[in-house]
């Protein structure tokens, strides 16, 4: 026996879905639509571990979730759910804050960043809230997730996590006949869930600012022509496209001149992305030639990609009841696995009550 090939992934509704979300992740969770049965989850429980004005919470889940619909997720033949639906969610997060170790999350960069130097004052859930993703992915028993470069630390805890849930109830699993067994460092156990794989490919996982190189693209960016949101007309996209910050030199023709030029690189990262190929492609077209013939190249690419989506994405938004019958279709198919998951769990800790 073994696990069942999942996929689960998950996306914050912050508002102001850009390029950056598309192409790091939501273009992922299409195309893996194709090959595996897949759980994509809007995080709205990961969301308020920093304030959030509740009206605008509403407003981007719904956004978030016609944002999945627009670019061509499934909603029949996968899940697509907000998960505040499916408390087992936070069930499953309370059993791992018990099994996770302090030092284990103490490692993790993400929360430093966010809480800043007044730590002391962040929410107990923005510390914790690599456990609550750890269980947003095994409760399903997940064994895929597609990941951004600033997700593979939380991943390899949900991984450390199901590795120890593993070891420590390795009898107790074996004894209900509830698990798989499984190699765990050199040892054999009888696994409940499965180590989870990362899936990384493709360009472009980490899109920069289009007015600053060396940083990440961000809703929260006060200029708007740093980023192309997915709600962006065709006119838009390529005027943010022309006044996209370069430097006066000719495009290189091999990756290695890119490397000291963080304007250029995200601009061709971003052409291999939209095109689907590699950045060499992209500079064996257009190596050796200047910036004022590469980026209208480009701004069509990016309209041609981009343009329908968002034009399908403000049809979706503006039919509320479609998405809330979306998100409510998906909260109950996900609730019913999560549930399958948690009765095996609370039998292998010793709850009673099941």
């Amino acid at each position: 026996m073994s696990f069942k090939k999942l996929v689960f992934s998950g996306v914050q509704p912050t508002g102001n879905l850009h390029l950056g979300n598309y192409l790091g992740a939501i273009r992922k969770f299409v195309a893996l639509q194709e090959q595996s049965d897949c759980i994509y989850c809007v995080v709205d429980m990961h969301a308020i571990t920093m304030w959030q004005e509740p009206a605008e919470l509403e407003k981007s889940t719904r956004e978030v979730t016609a944002a999945f619909l627009a670019s061509g997720i499934d909603p029949k033949a996968h899940i697509v759910f907000n998960q505040s639906r499916v408390m087992q969610h936070a069930e499953l997060a309370w059993v791992f804050n018990c099994v996770a170790r302090m030092g284990w999350l103490n490692k993790m960069t993400q929360f430093k960043d966010k809480a800043g130097k007044d730590r002391e004052n962040a929410s107990v859930g923005l510390f914790a809230y690599p456990n609550l993703m750890a269980a947003d992915i095994l409760v399903y028993r997940a064994t895929h997730v597609p990941v951004g470069d600033d997700q593979k630390q939380h991943l390899e805890l949900t991984r450390e996590i199901a590795q120890k849930f593993n070891h420590d109830y390795s009898d107790r699993i074996r004894d209900l006949g509830a698990g798989v067994e499984m190699k765990s460092g050199e040892e054999t156990v009888h696994g409940f869930f499965p180590i989870t794989e990362p899936v990384i490919e493709g360009e472009a996982t980490r899109v920069m600012s289009l007015r600053d190189g060396t940083k990440k693209m961000s809703k929260s960016d006060p200029s708007d022509l740093s980023r192309i949101n997915l709600t962006d007309d065709a006119d838009t996209i390529a005027k943010k496209i022309r006044k996209a910050k370069t430097d006066p030199q000719p495009l290189p023709s091999e990756t290695e001149g890119l490397k000291e030029r963080p304007d250029a690189d995200n601009l061709v990262g971003i052409y291999a992305a939209l095109a689907e190929t590699t950045r060499e492609d992209v500079l064996r077209q257009f190596g050796g030639q200047q910036f004022s013939v590469f980026k209208p190249a480009l701004a069509d690419l990016a309209v041609d990609k981009l343009a329908p989506i968002a034009s399908e994405m403000r049809r979706i938004s503006a039919d509320q009841a479609y998405v809330d019958a979306v998100l409510r279709d998906g909260g109950e198919r996900a609730s019913a696995l999560a549930e399958a998951t948690m009765k095996d769990v609370r039998r292998i800790i010793g709850w009673l009550g099941n």
